[in-house]
């Protein structure tokens, strides 16, 4: 039996590669993507997502433009990661398919709505802004959805956007409030596990010795981990969020526990932070899985083997 899911995403390279994962996974079925601004404006996530639908023979799939700005603040962006198009490291041609009618909101909105109650995942692998408004504007939905899976936070690993905040919470930290309030099941892969899941050179050759699109692959990995590895003197880049994706195919491949995760929004030192009880020393109940580790070896594995299906 597939697992519908939808993904609601910036992308980015970590993006591309993710969405790549879920479209040559069989046991996911992607009812559509919807886009935020977040790495890049939002009319360069949208172009992004569509040039990785072509790449991966889904021209078929809808994607709707969503929210071009944060809940209450102004957008900032990663291009000084992701470089200025969001996908540097490979060049792709401009895409055929259009954007879907209709606004990324009022897409999660009718199709959670549609979709029979518990059969729908979310897997926001950005700044949360579509998926609160969504949950603000129809909070009939908060029941229908089965768990919201994200890549964001953190908690040894602190931040990597300022040093208590990871970039996607950070970039929208109401919309992360919400999310993380709603009552719905989550799952968050944090940069504590993503950072366990780095490039390096024999992953990102097993990359590009996977066909076609593995070498797109090694491209986007090549050209995204110059950024982590001159800043933290690491082997390779993580990426972050295929996680998500190889979290829902692969559980087995990570450990976690549940734990109360607050999201701060007022302090100007620690905008953005994840404050995670990992160790349970308050008596505020549970609300999230957060992941802390993951079998790094295993999880590369499953990625290659699935992007040499394209």
């Amino acid at each position: 039996m597939t697992q519908k899911i939808i993904i609601d995403t910036d992308p980015g390279q970590d993006d591309a590669v993710a969405i790549l994962l879920a479209l040559a996974s069989p046991e996911l079925e992607v009812l559509g993507l919807t886009t935020v601004a977040g790495n890049v404006p939002l009319d360069l996530t949208s172009l992004n997502a569509r040039k990785v639908c072509e790449l991966a023979g889904r021209p078929d799939l809808p994607v709707h433009a969503g929210c071009d700005r944060p809940v209450a603040r102004d957008l900032v962006t990663a291009e000084h990661v992701h470089g200025k198009t969001g996908l540097d490291g490979a060049d792709l041609p401009d895409p055929q398919m259009s954007l879907a009618d209709g606004h990324a909101v009022d897409f999660l909105i009718d199709t959670l709505r549609r979709e029979a109650p518990g059969t729908v995942t979310l897997c926001p692998l950005g700044p949360l802004t579509n998926i609160a408004t969504a949950l603000n504007r129809a909070p009939d939905i908060a029941e229908r959805i089965q768990r919201i899976v994200l890549m964001g936070g953190a908690y040894f690993q602190v931040g990597n956007i300022t040093p208590a905040a990871e970039f996607n919470i950070y970039v929208d930290p109401e919309a992360a409030r919400t999310v993380f309030a709603s009552g719905v099941p989550l799952t968050v892969l944090p940069l504590d596990v993503t950072h366990k899941a780095l490039t390096t050179r024999a992953r990102n050759d097993a990359f590009r010795a996977a066909g076609p699109v593995g070498q797109v692959v090694a491209g986007w990995t090549g050209f995204f981990e110059r950024f982590d590895m001159e800043k933290y003197g690491s082997a390779g880049a993580p990426l972050h969020d295929p996680c998500v994706i190889a979290w829902l195919l692969r559980p087995d491949l990570f450990h976690g526990r549940e734990i109360n995760v607050e999201i701060e929004v007022d302090s100007p030192l620690t905008r953005g932070m994840t404050v995670a009880d990992w160790w349970r020393v308050t008596d505020r109940p549970a609300n999230a899985l957060f992941i802390g580790d993951v079998d790094a070896d295993g999880f590369f594995a499953l990625l290659t083997d699935r992007i040499a299906r394209f």
